[in-house]
């Protein structure tokens, strides 16, 4: 069957399916890189760390927490609300923990390179590799796929749901 021949409630089936696929491949980064986070603390050397990078860690860990919060609620939401009839929300919902989710994660992204540059090299160049990996994440995850999103669709040749696009001006 066609996407364009799926009912309503195929194309929700469908949608949230494709969420939770999208959810495992973050999940499991952040998974590990919570992990990583949390070992640092059980080091000698972590203690004989500033403040600054003490701060850092712990910052990191809170928008590690939050990500995994985040891209673990759309399954919790899904099992709490299963046979409500509430599919609509559920994927609503569970997209913006999603991208929610992903900035969180992306700001941990960044935390975990500032803090790893700072206690090998500190200084500057922990700044300018933590501002480089800013960069990085919001281009290649926000500013990309927002300035392709507001492109026409007519350039793109697909809707999002990966159906071709008829011509609508054509007769």
């Amino acid at each position: 069957m066609s996407h364009a021949e799926e009912s309503e409630q195929e194309r929700l089936a469908r949608n949230f399916s494709e969420l939770l696929q999208e959810l495992r491949v973050a999940q499991a980064g952040v998974q590990i890189l919570f992990g990583f986070l949390l070992s640092i603390a059980f080091t000698d050397r972590y203690w004989r760390q500033s403040g600054y990078v003490h701060a850092t860690h712990l910052i990191t860990i809170l928008f590690a927490a939050a990500s995994v919060a985040l891209l673990t609620a759309p399954a919790a939401w899904h099992r709490v609300l299963f046979r409500q009839g509430r599919r609509v929300e559920i994927v609503d919902t569970g997209s913006r923990f999603a991208v929610a989710g992903m900035a969180c994660l992306g700001a941990a992204m960044v935390g975990t390179v500032l803090l790893l540059v700072e206690v090998v090299l500190g200084g500057w160049p922990a700044v300018a590799l933590g501002t480089l990996a800013a960069l990085a994440f919001g281009v290649l995850w926000f500013a990309w796929p927002a300035r392709e999103r507001r492109r026409p669709a007519n350039d793109r040749g697909r809707r999002d749901d990966g159906c071709a696009i008829k011509d609508e001006a054509a007769p």
